[in-house]
């Protein structure tokens, strides 16, 4: 049931007229009574949300005092996600767990909540936090890393503190992105020593989180992070480049619903083989637009010429570090220089 200071935010939403406002108040009620184990009503209440004022997933502020945070209220599918069965299976499990958690209580057992994903840019890392927010009906809170690590001693610590107050204060799904950032090794010859202090503030916080939200780290490269964080998650899920299976699946996910007479050929699926599941999306999308633009069907040669496209395009270019410089990626936030510029595929 809500709180009269939760009626009241909704009162003065109504007046005001802000519509985001109203459904981060909506969103957060529907997340207490998910917690309660209300979860038709949660559901009713999303349902019912996603109709007002903006188009589903757009990005808020979450409020002026903590602008670390980013709102979005994802609308995904589990099907939206193209992963491995393997991996499918174990987010199915995720989700079961969340949503039996007071059976699991009744027995002294917690759900798993407490994820880490790696693996390559565009394997669908940032897609899964949305798909769970999506189907338990919660919202996602993005962890802004480069508004979190700061070059001054101390600070970021005193950040981070602030972001597990809200995991702790407000249900949702919270996303680390980019999460190596933080997460390095402290032995890493180039580990300097505020970061070792926000690894150690991170291990602190996320060991004592007993909260009800979700908390998902995401890193392209796990060989950078530090050993003791791998014990700190309840699961960790290893991403990889699609199977020639999975191609296939991503083409007609994508292309199929627009162009129902495409066929997918082994040709296509074979020249798109190294390709990420973003940048499979990015080609299908291309075609799609090239149809829309040329009111020509979409052709084989055409989809095969935009994914041979893809390598030139997603390439990443290597620029030189001088020693001064915080190298790797683990500090480029906080030494605040990119060190690469992010992939427009990355996810």
């Amino acid at each position: 049931m809500a709180t009269a200071e939760q009626i009241k935010s909704l009162v003065k939403a109504y007046v005001d007229n802000n519509d985001e406002k109203f459904k981060t108040v909506v969103l957060q009620i529907a997340a207490h009574e998910a917690k309660l184990g209300h979860d038709k009503i949660a559901r009713d209440m999303k349902t019912l949300i996603d109709k007002v004022g903006t188009k589903h997933g757009s990005i808020v502020q979450l409020n002026a005092q903590n602008p670390m945070l980013e709102l979005s209220v994802p609308s995904h599918n589990l099907s939206e996600l193209i992963v491995s069965d393997a991996i499918s299976d174990r987010i199915k499990r995720i989700l079961n767990e969340y949503k039996n958690r007071n059976k699991l209580y009744s027995y002294g057992l917690t759900n798993r909540r407490k994820i880490l994903i790696e693996g390559n840019p565009g394997t669908g890392k940032t897609l899964t936090a949305s798909v769970i927010a999506s189907e338990l009906t919660l919202p996602l809170y993005t962890v802004q890393i480069d508004k979190l690590v700061t070059k001054f001693m101390g600070e970021t610590s005193v950040k981070l503190r602030q972001v597990f107050d809200s995991i702790e204060s407000m249900t949702g799904v919270y996303l680390f992105d980019e999460f190596d950032a933080i997460g390095a090794d402290r032995s890493l010859n180039n580990e300097v020593g505020e970061m070792r202090r926000i690894l150690n503030s991170f291990l602190q916080f996320i060991e004592q989180d007993t909260s009800d939200s979700i908390i998902i780290a995401a890193t392209n490269n796990s060989k950078m992070l530090d050993q003791a964080l791998f014990r700190r998650f309840d699961d960790v899920l290893h991403y990889s480049l699609p199977t020639d299976k999975e191609i296939e699946r991503l083409f007609v996910y994508r292309l199929k619903v627009y162009d129902k007479e495409f066929r997918i050929t082994n040709q296509l699926v074979k020249v798109a083989d190294g390709l990420s599941q973003a940048e499979i999306s990015r080609v299908c999308e291309d075609a799609i637009k090239d149809s829309i633009l040329s009111g020509n069907p979409i052709s084989q040669d055409q989809v095969i010429d935009l994914v041979e496209q893809r390598p030139y395009v997603s390439k990443p270019q290597i620029y030189n570090i001088s020693d001064d410089n915080i190298k790797g990626s683990l500090t480029r936030q906080a030494a605040g220089k990119a060190i690469m510029p992010p992939s427009p595929c990355q996810g």
